[in-house]
């Protein structure tokens, strides 16, 4: 049974993690045990409660669910919170691989721990509902806190270097976002820095301005997506993060990366023409060297990490050639490769929890060992290639067929990321459960009812999404087709401009 409409409430989705921490917090020392019950019973119930919005959601409309409360009358700042077909599914996602992640730390009792999570959780969700420029940057710079103290707190032997490593990489391109946010604020005269005004605002600028407040917006999107060469900081703080905040580092945040530059996109239409053939190249490169350098590792947390810089390129290459068809496939991948980045983390973090090591040539024939582990994985490898019947063919079909037209034979490139990525990841299946049997091996538990559960839960949306993806493209249908058309009408304006200077 569903909520209506008007009983669904944003700001009540954006608060709900936090009744959780209040809750954590007054639970007393002998009760300790608790506090992962509570952790999970709130993910499971901001779960349920975004779930709704998606059972009531008109997919021929727009912006929808909007609540306005003012916050400054001087700079015009309002608590501006909707949801569209580009972020309800980045909400479904956030909410269901924070879900996951409490789930499978079972290991991990400590009060703070459980409490960042959600505090993550509640910044992310924020990021996916605002309307407003300013507090967007709010919401993105407060993933930075709990993200810090989770990876410095209960991370590997390097885990001080990583959180900071990682805080200093963010914080950095956060500054250039900043800059372009004040820069178009400036500019844009209209004293706002709700989307829908700074969007109106943009057309009024030319082609060189609206390019330097892009690129500035491109550097700190691209860091957290992450594109070459601004991704330094990946590989250390997932190899170095706990299991279940890889899944949310991979999963959600380096999706964040990519929806800013879909608004940027969106709101600078001038400068995404003149720069497409930038974030062409920045696409391509990505996806082949992020697939080589994942070919190139022994450890399993590394190669996701990545392998995440190679889908992520697929991403920037739909957002890039600016077709609907390509942008409705890079918002496809978006999901995909959340739920299946989140999946191979959270099975791998698994194995690494009962074996001690990420080496993959340190494993054999872990299939008679244990048959639900090999399951999994190799499903999840699977899809992660694209295969067909997985949600990652959907998205790479649909992103080559609208990029071909823009492109053409440079898509080629595109294949040789998914023939790498095949190549690695049938290595990974065959070290992991083939091969002689490796004696520190002889006694692996298999996953548990509750690690069945939550992996069964992944793979069955992969699969679902991968045999009917009509809901997923009906929900992103009418903003992709409003994007387009907001981009084809000032790339028609520009070809006139360019005809009257011939």
């Amino acid at each position: 049974m569903y909520l209506s409409t008007d009983s669904l409430s944003l700001t009540f989705l954006l608060l709900s993690p936090l009744i959780g921490i209040v809750l954590i917090a007054l639970t007393p020392k002998d009760l300790a045990h608790w506090v992962r019950k509570i952790a999970i019973a709130c993910s499971t119930i901001t779960l349920l409660y975004a779930s709704n919005f998606y059972a009531v959601f008109e997919f021929n409309a727009l912006r929808q669910f909007q609540e306005n409360y003012p916050w400054s009358e001087n700079l015009d700042n309002a608590f501006h919170f909707a949801l569209d077909g580009f972020s309800l599914p980045m909400v479904l996602l956030a909410t269901l691989l924070s879900w996951i992640a409490i789930i499978v730390s079972n290991r991990i009792h400590a009060k703070l721990y459980y409490q960042l999570l959600l505090v993550l959780e509640t910044a992310m969700i924020g990021v996916f509902i605002t309307q407003d420029w300013s507090l967007f940057y709010v919401f993105w710079e407060a993933t930075l806190i709990p993200l810090f103290f989770l990876i410095d707190g209960w991370g590997g032997k390097k885990r001080q270097k990583a959180s900071l490593n990682f805080v200093l990489y963010t914080m950095g391109g956060s500054i250039f976002m900043l800059i372009s946010l004040l820069v178009a604020f400036d500019l844009v005269g209209m004293h706002s820095f709700d989307f829908i005004v700074i969007k109106e605002g943009m057309k009024e600028l030319d082609e060189s301005q609206q390019i330097l407040i892009f690129l500035g917006l491109l550097i700190g999107f691209g860091v957290k997506m992450p594109i070459f060469p601004l991704h330094g900081w990946l590989s250390l703080a997932h190899v170095e993060a706990p299991s279940p905040v890889s899944i949310l580092l991979s999963g959600i945040l380096l999706k964040m990366g990519a929806y800013g530059i879909v608004r940027a996109v969106e709101m600078l239409p001038k400068a995404a023409i003149a720069l497409q053939t930038l974030l062409f190249v920045l696409a391509v490169i990505s996806i082949v060297y992020g697939a080589l350098l994942a070919w190139q590792q022994s450890d399993l947390k590394r190669m996701i990490a990545y392998s995440s810089v190679s889908h992520m390129g697929v991403v920037l290459l739909g957002i890039s050639s600016l077709t609907e068809m390509s942008i409705l496939g890079a918002s496809l991948q978006m999901v995909a490769h959340g739920l299946s980045a989140g999946a191979l983390f959270m099975l791998i973090g698994l194995l690494y929890e009962r074996t001690h090591t990420r080496n993959i040539n340190d494993y054999g024939s872990l299939i008679h060992l244990t048959p639900k582990f090999a399951f999994f994985i190799t499903m999840i490898l699977v899809a992660s290639v694209g295969f067909p019947g997985t949600i990652g063919f959907v998205a790479e079909l649909h992103i080559l067929v609208g990029s071909f037209p823009t492109w053409q034979w440079w898509m080629l490139l595109l294949g040789i990321g998914i023939l790498v990525t095949a190549v690695y990841s049938l290595r990974t299946a065959k070290h992991l459960f083939t091969g002689p049997m490796k004696a520190s091996m002889q006694h692996v538990e298999d996953l548990s009812p509750l690690e069945m559960l939550a992996a069964s839960v992944l793979l069955a949306a992969i699969l679902y999404f991968g045999f009917y993806p009509v809901p997923l493209i009906e929900l992103m249908a009418a903003n992709v087709k409003e994007f387009s058309e907001h981009i084809s009408l000032y790339a028609h304006s520009q070809q006139r401009v360019n005809l009257i200077t011939l």
